[in-house]
C-alpha cells in the first residue's frame, strides 16, 4: 500500500502528484476509485497507465522525517532533482490541514518542574481522553492520517510506552497510547473534531499536547492519573479520582 506522500517522476525531475484541489474533487466524485497516494492511481489520473507507468520512478516521501524512498525505478534515478523539488514544496498545497513540525519525544526533554497549570491541564485531559480514538479516526481517517500517525507512533510510541510501563506497570498502557494519539492530533488543524465538545478551530486534546511538548506524559490505571517526566519517566504528580 502506498503512503502519503506518493508521487511519480520521469527521470528528469518532472513529477506527477495530486494536489489539494484534485484530492478534494476526488472526494466529491471518484468513479474510477482513484486513491490520491496510489502510484497506479496517479499514473491513471494523468493518462500514464500501462507500459508508460513502468517507465516512471515511483516515490514515497515522509514530510515529517524528510525521508524519500524509491519504491520502483522505471527510468533514470532523479532523486537529487526530486529532493530539490520537495525542499520548495508547500505541503499546505497538498493537505492544508497538515502541520509539518519536528516530532518530540517528551522523555528526551529535561526533567520538568511541576506547575499548578500542569495539574489543571491534566484535569482537562481527563475530561476528554476517552473520546480520542474515535474522534481522531473519524475526523482525519484516511491515507494521510494512517501515514502521519504511523510515523509519529513509530517514533515515540514504544519508547514512551515502555518507559512508563516499566515505572508503573501494564495497567497504564492504553492510557499512554491515548496520550500518543492526542499528540498525533497536533499534526492536523481542523475546524471540527467529531464526538467531542470544543470551540470550533481549537483542538480538544490540546491539554495533553501541551503537557507532552513540555516533557510531561499522562498515564492512568483506572483510579489514579500520573504525570511522568525525564528519561526514567519519573512521577512528579499523582491524582486519584474520587469514586
Amino acid at each position: 500500500m502506498c503512503n502519503f506522500f506518493s508521487f511519480l517522476s520521469d527521470g528528469n525531475g518532472k513529477v506527477y502528484f495530486l494536489n489539494t484541489k484534485q484530492r478534494t474533487a476526488l472526494k466529491k466524485s471518484n468513479p474510477n476509485n482513484y486513491q490520491p497516494d496510489s502510484h497506479s492511481s496517479i499514473a491513471n489520473y494523468y493518462g500514464l497507465s500501462g507500459r508508460q507507468e513502468d517507465t516512471l520512478n515511483k516515490w514515497e516521501y515522509d514530510p515529517l522525517t524528510k525521508e524519500l524512498t524509491l519504491d520502483f525505478r522505471g527510468t533514470t534515478n532523479d532523486k537529487t532533482k526530486c529532493n530539490a523539488w520537495l525542499a520548495g514544496l508547500d505541503f499546505k498545497t497538498i493537505v492544508p490541514e497538515l502541520v509539518i513540525k519536528p516530532i518530540i519525544n517528551p522523555f528526551s526533554l529535561p526533567v520538568v518542574a511541576l506547575r499548578e497549570k500542569d495539574k489543571q491541564l491534566l484535569k482537562q485531559w481527563d475530561s476528554v481522553w476517552d473520546s480520542v480514538r474515535d474522534t481522531l479516526w473519524d475526523s482525519v481517517g484516511d491515507t494521510v492520517w494512517d501515514s502521519v500517525g504511523d510515523t509519529v507512533r513509530n517514533t515515540v510510541w514504544d519508547s514512551v510506552g515502555d518507559t512508563v510501563r516499566n515505572t508503573v506497570g501494564d495497567t497504564v498502557w492504553d492510557s499512554v497510547g491515548d496520550s500518543v494519539r492526542a499528540y498525533v492530533s497536533s499534526f492536523f488543524t481542523l475546524t471540527t473534531w467529531k464526538y467531542v465538545k470544543h470551540t470550533p478551530g481549537q483542538n480538544p486534546f490540546q491539554p495533553c499536547i501541551s503537557l507532552w511538548e513540555r516533557g510531561l506524559v499522562p498515564s492512568f490505571d483506572g483510579k489514579t492519573w500520573r504525570l511522568h517526566t525525564g528519561k526514567k519517566a519519573k512521577i512528579v504528580y499523582e491524582w486519584t479520582l474520587k469514586k
